[in-house]
């Protein structure tokens, strides 16, 4: 961990979702900031304002206020355009989403997160970068888990929503709960146009009947074993010959990245196999994986690489 001399002017983003879910932790963090350092607060409403705020920062170090989802959307805008070695971040975890910040060290409470703000050190973290330029900042899964409700489904970590047919609503996760996708269709109009037409709700009742329910999301049956090559450095570490169960890809040791993969066996589990390199690629029939909280895909082949050091993100001070 390396120590750096703070800038004592800071731009303060805090996430709408984060404003709605725990307007007091982020009430107290923004006190504390404030009290602490010359404080800029911006309350961007969408993904636009904030990629805005973010690139008009100037001097002032961004702390983002919020979950992982904001995080995630940060470090990809600033990697997007090739900031992230001059611009350290520094994150005050609030909602309900923040494995992935705890997982890196980031303390969970306003009071705590926001003094490592303050007083922190910078500490230079691997990054993967994908062949498409996305970016991971904690690990790779395939399958990929179930999604919970809430959380991003789709590119860029952009805290993204998939609609029935599969495609991807982007805004979903800036606005209010209880607003439609599409006004008039959904929500209190639907209520409306059933209220004096009891022959309207007796004919949904008898369709819901005979209509199988729509399973929620994130309890899809898990997929059976997959068929990928995966290689490591150029080194085949399993082919397309043997099913597998499952796959994962990490940051390991500086510049290096740790893979796992199990294979599929009939009786007996068989061990997992591990390998660790730089670079890493899978391919195979079209499969869908999980880049943190981000489901991607499908995909044919992608390759991550280990960009050491490549990105700063401030956190308590060793004492």
């Amino acid at each position: 961990m390396t120590e750096v001399a703070t800038s004592d002017q800071l731009l303060v983003l805090i996430d709408p979702v984060a404003r709605r879910t725990d307007g007091e932790s982020v009430r107290i963090a923004k006190d504390v900031l404030s009290a602490g350092a010359t404080a800029k607060v911006s309350l961007p409403d969408g993904p636009e304002e904030f990629a805005r705020a973010l690139r008009r920062r100037g001097s002032r170090r961004p702390v983002l206020v919020g979950d992982d989802r904001a995080l995630l959307r940060a470090v990809s805008l600033l990697h997007r355009h090739r900031e992230l070695a001059g611009c350290a971040l520094s994150v005050v975890p609030v909602g309900q989403s923040l494995g992935l910040s705890r997982s890196l060290g980031v303390p969970t409470g306003a009071v705590a997160a926001a003094r490592a703000v303050l007083d922190g050190a910078e500490r230079r973290l691997d990054l993967l970068v994908d062949d498409s330029d996305g970016v991971v900042l904690g690990a790779v899964g395939i399958p990929p888990l179930a999604v919970p409700h809430g959380e991003p489904f789709g590119p860029e970590g952009m805290g993204v929503d998939s609609g029935p047919d599969g495609a991807v609503d982007a805004g979903r996760a800036w606005r209010r709960p209880g607003t439609s996708r599409t006004p008039g269709v959904a929500g209190a109009s639907g209520a409306a146009a059933a209220v004096g037409r009891p022959w309207l709700r007796t004919c949904q009742s008898f369709v819901r009947t005979l209509v199988p329910a729509r399973p929620a999301r994130g309890t899809a049956p898990a997929p059976g074993p997959a068929r990928l090559r995966v290689e490591v450095d150029g080194v085949t570490l399993v082919d397309l010959d043997q099913p597998v169960h499952g796959f994962s890809l990490a940051p390991g040791a500086p510049g290096v990245a740790t893979v796992e993969v199990r294979p599929a066996s009939v009786g007996a589990e068989a061990s997992p196999l591990r390998a660790e390199g730089r670079t890493v690629t899978v391919s195979g029939a079209h499969f869908r994986y999980r880049a943190d909280s981000v489901v991607s895909g499908p995909v044919g082949t992608r390759t991550w690489t280990v960009r050491e050091g490549a990105w700063g993100l401030m956190l308590p001070a060793p004492g």
